[in-house]
């Protein structure tokens, strides 16, 4: 079965395995506290041009999320986040079992609007109440969006600034950080990110690790105790140097972007192949998402040679579909379901 269900059922990239291998001998010290981990620390300080910049190694993208999450409320707060948001619908309630509300405001194609933000904690600060109500003290967005959508760098700017009006912290979901950065249409850079956010997290569980992911804290502190609050999430592993050989692998020679940009061409050429044979997109994505209607009849006919996500029903007996490249999307692949098409 050819797969375009998602961006995480595939192995690792060669180069993450061979230094994986080169160096299963070496007995590093445990726990992430190992020369591996500091040098791909390093790397990605260098690539976030954030030279102080504090980082935490994770195993996925759900742990990463109630963790950071967690470390960085008071028992009384909560996140805001849009209604489509990842934590919100697709985590099975992990930040509310941290005893943290998820704060829900409307979202325009996914992404959060700092009009809507702003509005939402004004009004909250002049509620005489807000003393019986949960507090915000997080906003949450993801980079690309749970609908592969994009933000400007003037839509991250316009929303990091209603951050540091009201003093909350922001913080990224980046699990597909780098199909966001090297689509045709984003106009921010990583370094652009990091000075634009006081946490996000670099993805590579989607882009060529096993498992793993990067928390960076680049303008506010990380808790004191980040690491004691990883243990009590189960969010710290005896073999760290698993995840900091990885993140090595991945910022050398840029392999992170160049995995990432190859993505980005195998979704274009994708969404060339649903526009020659006709069929509507449920929305424009320019990232590895694609969303695509297709007639009940066809999604039946496909599902029978291949994987693929039913996002939801629409109109006329028709189906939302979603189709994921990723780093190991091939050519083959893609000439596989143009013929099925």
């Amino acid at each position: 079965m050819i797969s375009f269900e998602c961006d995480y059922n595939n192995g690792a990239h060669p180069k993450v395995l061979e230094n994986l291998i080169r160096y299963n001998d070496a007995k590093p010290t445990p726990y992430g506290f190992d020369e591996f981990s500091e040098r791909a620390k390093q790397r990605i300080r260098e690539a976030c041009g954030m030279p102080d910049a504090q980082i935490f190694f994770l195993t996925g993208g759900t742990q990463t999320n109630a963790t950071t999450i967690d470390s960085m409320l008071y028992q009384y707060e909560g996140v805001i986040c849009v209604g489509s948001g990842h934590i919100n619908v697709h985590e099975a309630g992990a930040v509310e079992f941290t005893e943290h509300k998820i704060i829900t405001i409307a979202d325009n194609m996914g992404k959060m609007e700092a009009k809507t933000l702003d509005k939402y904690l004004n009004d909250f600060m002049h509620d005489g109440n807000n003393a019986h109500a949960v507090f915000p003290g997080l906003v949450y967005i993801t980079f690309p969006t749970e609908l592969g959508t994009l933000y400007t760098a003037q839509e991250l700017d316009q929303i990091y600034k209603v951050c540091q009006h009201y003093n909350i912290p922001l913080y990224i979901d980046g699990a597909r950080l780098g199909y966001g950065l090297m689509s045709d249409e984003c106009d921010i850079t990583l370094p652009y990110l990091a000075r634009h956010c006081d946490v996000f997290y670099i993805g590579g569980t989607k882009i060529g690790a096993l498992c793993g992911e990067a928390v960076v804290f680049t303008n506010r502190q990380a808790h004191k105790h980040f690491f004691s609050i990883q243990k009590q999430h189960g969010a710290v592993i005896a073999k760290g140097a698993l995840i900091g050989l990885q993140f090595e692998a991945l910022f050398t020679d840029d392999l992170y972007f160049k995995l990432s940009r190859h993505a980005i061409d195998m979704a274009m050429q994708m969404k060339q192949i649903f526009q020659e044979k006709g069929y509507e997109f449920w929305l424009d994505s320019p990232t590895n998402q694609q969303f695509v209607i297709l007639p009940d009849a066809k999604v039946e006919e496909l599902s029978q040679k291949m994987d693929f996500t039913h996002w939801g029903q629409t109109e006329g007996h028709r189906t939302i579909c979603r189709f994921v490249t990723s780093w190991a999307t091939t050519e083959e692949e893609l000439n596989e379901l143009k013929r099925l098409l």
